[in-house]
This record gives structure tokens, C-alpha cells and sequence, in this order.
């Protein structure tokens, strides 16, 4: 029910002061969008914004220019829920006469170009209320919990 409202993560009682640590550590990394070099990144996931390129760990991921600006708008407020409206607006500009429909089909190709890599799924959809992406968390022993 938490992670539906928004929550990044939660522990439970009784936790290790470690855990606890390395969640905060983990939230932490993820909040800092913006590096020195004019690149997003969340977790392994990297959007360079000079060079217009996406790269997972060291891959390069294919985009279009509208696939970039989605992902960009989604990395740039990860766990948000974001409503098709709103994702219009915000990459197609305000009051454009464009079916909100136009947004599922941009993000089916961002999923698809997101598949290869495995993080399609970090990309979900609000039934009702929009999309969102949402970055798994890494457990101490470094395996991904969602």
C-alpha cells in the first residue's frame, strides 16, 4: 500500500542498522539526478543530456527524440505517477490538440526499446491514473526487490 502512495522504500521491525543504512544510501543515489557532467542517471540507467544518448550499465540504448524527452521526464521525477495529460503537456507542450493515446503509444516504444536490457518493466502503468517509473530497489545482498 506504500509503494502505491509514493513511498521509495520502507523497512520493517525489527531491522539491522546496516539495512537501514544501506536503504537511505540507496534512495540517496537515486535523488541525485544531475552529475557534473550533464547526465541523469538512476541507478545503472544514464541519459546523457548534451549527447542526446541512453546508455544501461555500459550499453547503448537506441531512441527517438520523443522516447529521449519521456524518459528524460520520467527520470527526471522517478516514482511519481504521472497522468497522460501531464506527460502531454509536458512533451508536447501546452493545449496541442493531441489525443492522450498518443502517450501509450511512446511509451509501448520506449518499453520496447527498454526491453533488451531487461528495465521494460521499470515503466508502469497506473491503471486509471497514468505511468510511472519505478526503479527497483538493491537489497544488501544485491539482488533487486520491487
Amino acid at each position: 500500500r506504500g509503494f502505491e502512495s509514493g513511498v521509495d522504500d520502507f523497512v520493517t521491525k525489527p531491522f539491522s542498522s546496516r539495512e537501514l543504512l544501506a536503504r537511505v544510501q540507496a534512495v540517496l543515489r537515486r535523488s541525485r539526478l544531475h552529475d557534473q557532467d550533464g547526465c541523469l542517471r538512476l541507478g545503472e540507467l544514464t541519459l546523457d543530456l548534451r549527447t542526446c544518448e541512453v546508455f544501461f550499465k555500459e550499453a547503448a540504448i537506441r531512441l527517438g527524440p520523443t522516447e529521449f524527452r519521456l524518459l528524460k521526464y520520467f527520470m527526471s521525477h522517478p516514482n511519481h505517477v504521472h497522468s497522460r495529460s501531464r506527460i502531454l503537456d509536458h512533451i508536447w507542450g501546452l493545449g496541442k490538440p493531441i489525443d492522450e493515446r498518443t502517450v501509450d503509444v511512446h511509451v509501448g516504444r520506449l518499453r520496447k526499446s527498454l526491453e533488451p536490457f531487461g528495465i521494460d518493466q521499470w515503466i508502469e502503468t497506473q491503471r486509471g491514473n497514468g505511468y510511472r517509473l519505478r526503479i527497483p530497489v538493491t537489497t544488501e545482498a544485491g539482488r533487486l526487490s520491487s
